[in-house]
C-alpha cells in the first residue's frame, strides 16, 4: 500500500488530526467509499523502513494520553453551592440521552491552576463549545458559559450536569441566562460526566498540561472545539458532531473531507 494514490489518501487524513480508525470510517463514508482497517494502516505504518520518512509518518499518528487522575480527596464540598439540584433529579431523557440539548460541563486548567477554559460537551452528538475565561470565579464562569452558548439555538439548550465545583456557585443565574436546568454530580464522581471528561483528554492536545491558557482568545477556542466538531467518532457510526448537531445541511461531511484543512498547531 505505501506509495499507493490510497496511501497519500491516508497520510493526507492522518495530516488532518484523524486517528487510523477515523481515517478508515471517514474513507468508507467518501462518495466512492474505501474500506480500509485501522489495523492495515498500523501494519503498513510500522512495516516501513526505518528512516526520516518512517519517523515523520509515525508523528502523525495522535498521541495517547493517561487516564485524567480524580481530583484530591479534600473537603467535601456539598453545601457551598446554595440551592443545588442533585443529578439523581435528572429526568429520564437526559441520562439516556434520548434528545439533543442536555449539556454536560467543566474547566480545565493552565500552569499552576492560573488560567482555564470552559468546557461544554452535548450529551448526544458529542459537539463540544469552548469558553474563554478570565477567571474562575462563579460570576465569571456564569457569564462566560452563557455567552457562548447565545450561539446556539435555544431549543438545544436544554440542561447542563456539572460538578460541584465552586465556579458553578451563580446556578441560579446562569439558569435564568439561559433558561437551562443545572445539575449537579455526587463529589468524586467523573464517571458522572464521562462524555465531558473523555472530551477533556482530547483538548489536552490543543490545551495542554502546564501551559497559560490566557493566551487563547474565543477565536483560537473556537478553531479547536471545532476540529473536534468535525472529526468522524465511532460512537457516533463515524458521523462527526457536527452534521448531528447543527441543522441539517449546514455541514458537508464529504465535501468538508475531500480537502482536509490544515491540523491547529498545538498549544506550546
Amino acid at each position: 500500500m505505501v506509495g499507493s494514490p490510497l496511501w497519500q489518501l491516508v497520510l493526507e487524513k492522518l495530516a488532518s488530526g484523524l486517528s487510523p480508525e477515523q481515517v478508515g470510517g471517514t474513507l468508507a463514508r467518501m462518495p466512492e467509499p474505501v474500506r480500509i482497517s485501522h489495523e492495515t494502516i498500523y501494519t503498513a505504518i510500522y512495516a516501513m523502513p526505518r528512516g526520516e520518512l518512517r519517523t515523520e509518518v509515525i508523528e502523525l499518528l495522535r498521541k495517547s494520553h493517561k487516564s485524567r487522575r480524580p481530583r484530591a480527596r479534600g473537603e467535601d464540598r456539598r453545601g457551598l453551592i446554595p440551592n443545588m439540584t442533585s443529578i439523581d433529579e435528572r429526568p429520564v431523557e437526559v441520562s439516556e440521552r434520548l434528545v439533543p440539548g442536555h449539556w454536560e460541563g467543566d474547566l480545565i486548567k493552565g500552569a499552576r491552576n492560573r488560567s482555564q477554559v470552559g468546557t461544554l460537551v452535548e450529551r448526544k452528538t458529542l459537539f463540544t463549545v469552548l469558553a474563554q475565561m478570565d477567571h474562575a470565579t462563579a460570576a465569571c464562569a456564569a457569564e462566560s458559559f452563557a455567552r457562548v452558548l447565545a450561539r446556539i439555538d435555544s431549543q438545544m439548550l436544554r440542561s447542563l450536569t456539572y460538578d460541584q465545583g465552586r465556579e458553578m456557585a451563580s446556578h441560579e443565574l446562569f439558569s435564568r441566562n439561559t433558561g437551562m436546568a443545572v445539575y449537579f454530580a455526587h463529589p468524586h464522581s467523573p464517571w458522572e460526566r464521562g462524555i465531558n471528561e473523555n472530551t477533556n483528554g482530547l483538548l489536552r492536545d490543543y490545551l495542554p498540561k502546564g501551559s497559560d491558557l490566557s493566551v487563547y482568545t474565543q477565536d483560537d477556542l473556537d478553531t479547536i472545539a471545532w476540529t473536534l466538531n468535525v472529526r468522524p467518532r465511532k460512537s457516533l457510526g463515524w458521523k462527526c458532531p457536527a452534521e448531528l448537531f447543527l441543522p441539517e445541511g449546514a455541514f458537508d461531511f464529504q465535501a468538508f473531507w475531500s480537502n482536509p484543512p490544515k491540523p491547529v498547531a498545538l498549544g506550546t
